[in-house]
């Protein structure tokens, strides 16, 4: 390595917080730097600055590593390589990697290992990924800031005294300090796209059933999507089209094809009209967001689009709905933690005691609040009054969004209605929590993609905009994503 390659190496590996998929690919096709290279690089990073931030449960050195030489001899013998091969990444702590520890953020699975490997993850070993470790999160994705997990409170790194967002706030953290160049987020009620907008990166919710859900730790399993987080809307176009597709694994996966979504980034928005639902600009927004949103929307006038004032009129029961069902789901899917069959077992002289001893001593506050609350939903004398009336209403916030897209071909929003707060502020009130995700909580119960794209920052903190369409129009939602990017 000469002089002025060395100087080239240096530059690369000192701005891993800027570096993308798609400058790293190039580089490491040209050969100017080795997987191994890219890999102890980010491992150094981590070493470094996580313990300040706490983004990641478990470091995967070892793997990583052997996956990265794996690559650069492929790479050597000449062989045709992904764009992916030797990018490192995460994975959220509720997918499965077989033999590696998964806790879904829970006390109670703190030792768990997994026995197969989640169908996300192997597609992305095969597409000669690197994975460097697993994030921390809310467990099960029960939260909005990161602060409910049983490993401790991640920290954002563009200011460590406020949240990431949630429940994916290790990943949304991780990508934002250069801890990887990309990671697979899951997303229940805005779990992708909170923590997106909160660390300035971008995040994508897919329709759901665009990917397999396959070896991923259920919350709700009516809502939860398996999607991308990364830097640019080029880099998630490039993991969409990798991780999409159906699954034999799991039934709910789409048999739709899957689209090149980096080829239509550049197509032209003369003329596209999008939506504004007055339900998103109340009083309730922060006046610092809704300043930052409107730049946006100025910004999309500029590139020729047309701007449509529209009612999504459901909005108001959609927080209510979605954790009626999301919650009543959550209880029923949690109901396989008891401490006999796998993860955290506690003493008891007879199996009732062994049950609550585990869940008392293992289950945070909001795992045992979603739990009660979502079994009290379900029971007998009240799954009428409360379940089957937010299926109901579940249906009409469906009707909503395809007469809204009937008028516009794209929704904008503001991705969350604040700025991140700062870690402590909202703890000691669960409601106040609960409706940080008021503009999220409508996309999941109907389905439809939703993406979050950094807009811009207020008092150094980062705002993100909301980007949805209808399903399987992920194509559409990355080609505004991208023009506005670039824009």
């Amino acid at each position: 390595m000469d002089i002025s390659q060395l100087h080239q190496y240096l530059m690369i590996m000192s701005n891993l917080k800027d570096l993308t998929i798609s400058q790293a690919s190039k580089l490491l096709e040209k050969k100017e730097i080795s997987a191994v290279e890219l890999t102890n690089e980010t491992l150094s990073l981590i070493d470094s600055e996580d313990k300040d931030i706490n983004a990641f449960i478990t470091i995967t050195k070892e793997k990583a590593l052997e996956q990265a030489k794996e690559i650069d001899s492929k790479r050597n013998l000449g062989e045709k390589l992904s764009k992916l091969a030797g990018i490192p990444y995460s994975l959220k702590d509720v997918y499965q990697v077989k033999g590696i520890k998964t806790t879904a953020g829970s006390k109670i699975l703190e030792n768990y290992q997994s026995q197969y490997d989640a169908t996300v993850y192997a597609k992305l070993s095969k597409s000669g990924a690197v994975l460097i470790g697993k994030t921390n999160c809310d467990p099960f994705g029960f939260g909005s800031s990161t602060e409910n997990s049983a490993f401790g409170a991640t920290h954002n790194p563009i200011n460590k005294d406020y949240v990431p967002g949630g429940s994916s706030g290790g990943s949304g953290a991780a990508i934002a300090y250069g801890a990887g160049l990309f990671s697979i987020g899951e997303d229940t009620g805005g779990s992708i796209r909170c923590p997106a907008s909160f660390c300035g990166i971008f995040g994508l919710k897919p329709t759901y059933g665009r990917v397999s859900r396959y070896g991923s730790i259920a919350y709700a399993s009516s809502y939860d999507c398996v999607g991308p987080m990364a830097k640019t809307a080029e880099d998630t176009a490039l993991l969409l089209e990798v991780i999409a597709g159906q699954d034999e694994h799991d039934a709910t996966s789409s048999p739709n094809n899957v689209p090149r979504y980096t080829e239509t980034l550049t197509q032209s928005l003369e003329g596209k009209v999008i939506g504004l639902p007055k339900e998103y600009f109340t009083d309730a927004l922060d006046p610092e967001v809704r300043q930052i949103i409107m730049l946006a929307v100025d910004k999309y006038k500029s590139l020729g689009c047309i701007i449509k004032d529209i009612s999504l009129p459901y909005t108001k029961y959609s927080v209510a709905a979605y954790y009626v069902v999301g919650i009543s789901e959550a209880s029923s899917n949690l109901a396989r933690y008891d401490g006999v069959r796998y993860g955290f077992r506690a003493e008891g002289n007879d199996w009732k005691e062994i049950y609550m001893n585990t869940r008392g001593q293992a289950f945070t506050d909001e795992e045992k609040r979603r739990v009660l609350v979502g079994t009290y939903a379900l029971s007998s004398g009240y799954a009428d009054q409360y379940y089957k009336k937010a299926q109901k209403v579940r249906q009409l916030l469906r009707q909503d969004f395809q007469r809204a897209f009937t008028e516009v071909d794209i929704i904008l929003t503001p991705t969350m209605p604040v700025l991140p707060f700062k870690i402590g502020e909202k703890t000691d009130d669960p409601l106040k929590l609960w409706l940080v995700d008021a503009f999220t909580t409508a996309i999941n119960p109907v389905g439809v993609p939703a993406m979050s794209v950094p807009a811009g920052n207020s008092k150094g903190l980062p705002v993100g905009m909301q980007l949805i369409t209808p399903h399987f129009e992920e194509g559409k939602l990355l080609n505004f994503a991208h023009q506005f990017e670039t824009a």
